[in-house]
């Protein structure tokens, strides 16, 4: 072998080498410095260029150019999804294009508490920036939009079901509320809707008197004996008055209810009108439901908080004004006859 054949052969051999580190690199070899996590948010229609560029601004890939290569390599290069990533410097090039290819997004993590109403989901939902608060509110509060759905409530309170979601920027206002709608119509299929047709409830009914009970009490043992006394003054024809009721008409409410809230004639008043009232006043979860359709046994008709979190429950309202001088001896004059 000649001497030139040799440096041929070397030159060939480095050359190899130095394009195998080099693809290395492109694919395998995180950013230089630490930049740590950034989110990066990819509008639908951005070139791909424009999101390398991006990215290597922001710290998270070593080069732009060589990102472009390894997606072109790849033939990645026009299968970039759209969306909101949180992707970290110590990943590999590899490692961010599969997420970007895959559309693994950021994911946000949101528990509704069970009671909330739909003024509050929402502010849980836009205080994530998942929503527009004023235009989320108004969707959930169409009338025509829950008809749609397949509800007969004038909103969509009541069926938001509360529990852990995850969500991700840019899904739309119909997607979250499908989502929280669906949980709660598979929960009421599954657990709840034999025994309501048993009972002889609607779902409307089943799920307005839970949003009451959900509201009236956070005591677990309680929540069948509230039942049981709505169930009961709905038999002999006695006003509910429940407070919530009265208070979910409120926009500002103030903390005090007084004689002329009582008195007012709004949609939800209980003090005002007989029976359950138009629609739930929250979204309750799944042990209010299960009291407002299975109450405890028994002829309670009247109920006064103790002032500990829990209730003391009445038969007679004698026995009632007992319970009240024991303990709302503040209790204000002309309310109604439960807490």
């Amino acid at each position: 072998m000649t001497r030139r054949v040799k440096i041929i052969i070397f030159l060939l051999s480095a050359a190899f080498v130095l394009a195998a580190v080099d693809l290395y690199i492109t694919f395998f070899v995180p950013a230089p410095r630490a930049g740590g996590k950034k989110v990066v948010n990819i509008q639908k229609g951005t070139s791909f260029r424009v999101v390398a560029t991006d990215l290597e601004e922001k710290g998270v890939i070593r080069s732009a150019e060589s990102f472009i290569f390894a997606a072109s390599i790849l033939g990645d290069y026009k299968k970039v999804r759209a969306g909101e990533y949180e992707l970290d410097s110590s990943m590999t090039p590899l490692h961010i294009l599969d997420m970007l290819v895959k559309g693994k997004v950021k994911k946000y993590i949101v528990t509704i508490p069970e009671g909330y109403n739909i003024r509050e989901v929402t502010a849980v939902l836009a205080g994530q920036g998942l929503v527009d608060e004023g235009r989320f509110l108004s969707k959930v509060s169409d009338g025509n939009y829950a008809k749609t759905l397949g509800f007969s409530g004038h909103t969509l309170e009541g069926y938001l079901f509360p529990d852990t979601y995850e969500f991700t920027k840019g899904m739309s206002d119909e997607e979250i509320i499908a989502r929280m709608v669906g949980r709660f119509l598979t929960v009421y299929a599954s657990e709840f809707a034999g025994d309501a047709k048993k009972r002889g409830m609607t779902m409307l009914k089943a799920v307005t008197l839970a949003s009451i009970i959900e509201k009236e009490t956070g005591s677990p043992q309680e929540r069948e004996l509230v039942s049981a006394v709505f169930h009961n003054r709905l038999k002999k024809g006695v006003k509910l008055q429940s407070d919530p009721t009265v208070i979910y008409d409120i926009m500002d409410f103030s903390g005090a209810l007084t004689r002329k809230d009582l008195r007012a004639r709004r949609p939800h008043n209980t003090y005002f009108y007989y029976g359950l009232p138009p629609g739930p006043i929250s979204n309750p979860g799944r042990a209010s439901l299960r009291a407002a359709i299975n109450p405890a046994r028994g002829d309670y008709l009247y109920f006064v908080s103790k002032n500990d979190g829990t209730h003391f429950f009445s038969r007679s309202l004698k026995e009632h004004h007992r319970a009240v001088s024991l303990y709302q001896r503040h209790i204000r004059s002309g309310k109604g006859q439960q807490s």
